[in-house]
């Protein structure tokens, strides 16, 4: 809960900074995206959540939203093989952390490995070519033990 009142009053924060209103429906799709974190909601899951809590709230809202989310550097999204933009916490330092993903191909569970297994590649990239890595992302494509 603490972390929860922080991120929110650091996202109102920024909103105010670039002179944009942090509506009662924006805080309301962010605690959407807080109460699910970890589970890479795709717009559609976010929109059936919020709509629970605010019934009136309409698909396009949810959608201006997460863009908006992600201009700001808050969540980014990612593409995990089935054209749909999934959404997570990212992109600003000390909101995210480098993990990667394993991809069901039968089921399309997605499972979250929490550790960077690409730094030293990352490392050593930057040296070899004087490039500044900025991010990366991992996507490992398979069968899950649950479909084997």
């Amino acid at each position: 809960m603490v972390f929860m009142k922080k991120v929110i009053s650091d996202v109102g924060e920024k909103f105010r900074e670039k002179e944009c209103k942090f509506t009662s429906r924006r805080e309301l799709i962010l605690k959407v995206l807080l109460e699910n974190k970890g589970e890479h909601l795709c717009a559609e899951d976010v929109y059936n959540l919020v709509k629970q809590k605010a019934p009136d709230m309409g698909l396009a809202t949810v959608y201006r939203t997460l863009e908006l989310f992600q201009e700001f550097n808050i969540i980014h999204s990612m593409d995990f093989g089935d054209g749909r933009k999934r959404y997570e916490f990212g992109g600003e330092e000390g909101m995210c952390h480098h993990h990667h993903h394993l991809i069901c191909t039968k089921c399309g569970a997605i499972i979250e490995v929490n550790e960077d297994l690409l730094e030293d590649l990352e490392s050593r990239v930057s040296r070899q070519h004087e490039f500044t890595v900025t991010n990366h992302q991992l996507k490992i494509f398979g069968i899950c033990k649950q479909c084997v």
